[in-house]
């Protein structure tokens, strides 16, 4: 119930941080700032050593963030780690005084350019419509904004209402978004806008990925079927299920699936028949071939079942196996930590870039680790290698297969230059969140995110955004 109220409230009581286990400690990841961790001055990289004079040592995290969640007013602890400018590691102990934390829906938005605005939504807890709303207005009364990118990447979804404001801020009053059908007639209802919106007019661009889900599929969805907004991306998930809570005894709620949801066009983007089962029990995805034609607004031509399609598809990038590697290893969250260690400011976030000489000191940290990786193919050649010796077959291929092998051995420091763009632009958003929090990695990210140079290209081409959401 504690999770199911963070999920829907977005509250908690804590010092406002994100923890991960790094070894055998548990680390800061991620301060937010405004709360008790990041005013204290606690920074990503630090290691929690104890709390409240419990050795924090090999704990788990989950355990870790159960000791600094507590009732907001109270005293906790702390005492960290830190890296130094000399390499050695400082140990500080902080007395943190808890809040209540509510964790942002809309952590960052500003300006992109000159004249594009750029709102980051990432959840739909309570009063994430107020946030976009006062994010617009805001970014309409400091700028001269022309455009608008709403990035709703990675946003599972939450609160039907907020979904439904949220679309309000772009859409007039009394503009139906959404409606629900179920197996009992109280679960059919019609979900109209009740508000005066911000601005109906600026042009808009939507960023989906295939992990915009639920609540943000119905502000995409509906976006699109209004004819609104043009959406970029990849197909989101297809979430079109609505789930209700029921209240149990002993402080517990049961969550049961009620409805489908059905956005303006009359689609409905729920991918999976759950009543479809095969006889082993799996479900399947719906089928393109089985998807159902329906028109917007204006004319164009939108499908069902199998989440929003984007009016502008974008190949997501794919990480090389080198750069999965320093990240799971996490090598760049430790030279990150590091580079803050040494350098007190890096300037703006937006134009912060890591030059040829200070990649060559991340290459030399990289190989005094002792990384290593192993490559696809490899991993591929090993597979064929258990598979032969199962089959007793591995003798025949024996030979072949240590060619192989060695002609597949790689230089790891070829590989870090190889790949040095992906990397260096991963590594740059993790060191600039060093200096300003979540705010520095997103700003860090613009300059060579491809979705937000399309919505960019879109936004400053009124006869193209025109174009695309002509009738088909």
């Amino acid at each position: 119930m504690a999770d199911y109220r963070t999920q829907t409230t977005g509250r908690y009581g804590g010092i406002g941080a994100i923890i991960g286990t790094r070894g055998d400690w548990v680390t800061i990841t991620d301060p937010y700032e405004g709360f008790p961790a990041a005013k204290a001055g606690l920074r990503a990289g630090d290691k929690i050593i104890s709390i409240d004079g419990k050795l924090a040592k090999k704990l788990q995290s989950d355990d870790v963030s159960r000791m600094l969640k507590g009732k907001a007013g109270t005293n906790v602890i702390v005492r960290i780690s830190r890296e130094e400018a000399d390499g050695k590691d400082k140990e500080e102990t902080y007395t943190l005084t808890r809040e209540e934390i509510k964790i942002k829906n809309v952590p960052y938005y500003g300006t992109i350019g000159k004249d594009i605005g750029y709102i980051r939504l990432t959840g739909f807890t309570e009063k994430a419509s107020s946030e976009v709303r006062n994010a617009l207005n805001l970014l309409l009364a400091k700028n001269k904004i022309k455009g608008l990118v709403l990035d709703l990447r990675g946003n599972p979804g939450g609160l039907l209402n907020e979904a439904i404001s949220i679309a309000n801020v772009f859409v007039d009053k009394n503009v139906q978004i959404v409606s629900t059908k179920g197996k009992t007639e109280d679960q059919n209802k019609e979900y109209p806008t009740l508000n005066d919106p911000v601005d109906t007019k600026i042009p808009m661009t939507i960023l989906v990925d295939g992990g915009s889900a639920s609540a943000a599929e119905i502000v995409t969805g509906s976006m699109q079927d209004l004819d609104r907004a043009v959406v970029i991306g990849q197909r989101t998930y297809g979430k079109g299920l609505v789930q209700s809570t029921h209240s149990l005894p002993y402080n517990a709620k049961l969550k049961i699936t009620t409805a489908k949801y059905y956005i303006p066009s009359g689609r409905c983007i729920q991918a999976i028949n759950y009543a479809d089962r095969g006889a082993d029990g799996s479900v399947k995805r719906k089928a393109d071939s089985l998807k159902v034609a329906y028109k917007t607004l204006g004319g164009r031509t939108v499908y069902d079942g199998v989440g929003i399609d984007p009016d502008i598809k974008i190949e997501p990038e794919k990480l090389s196996q080198i750069a999965i590697a320093l990240i799971t290893k996490n090598l760049m969250f430790d030279y990150a930590t590091e580079f803050r260690a040494k350098h007190e400011a890096i300037g703006s976030a937006k134009n912060f870039e890591l030059n040829d000489k200070e990649y060559d000191e991340f290459v030399d940290y990289v190989n005094k680790q002792g990384f290593s990786y192993e490559t696809h193919s490899e991993k591929l050649i090993d597979a064929l290698k258990e598979t032969a010796e199962k089959e007793k077959s591995f003798t025949a291929i024996e030979n072949d297969y240590e060619t192989m092998k060695k002609s597949m051995q790689h230089d790891k420091t070829k590989d870090l230059y190889k790949e040095k763009k992906q990397i260096k632009g991963i590594l740059e958003e993790e060191i600039a969140s060093r200096y300003t929090l979540n705010a520095g990695r997103i700003e860090a990210s613009f300059k060579n995110d491809e979705e937000i140079a399309k919505a960019l290209e879109v936004l400053n081409d009124d006869a193209k955004l025109k174009s695309i959401l002509k009738k088909n």
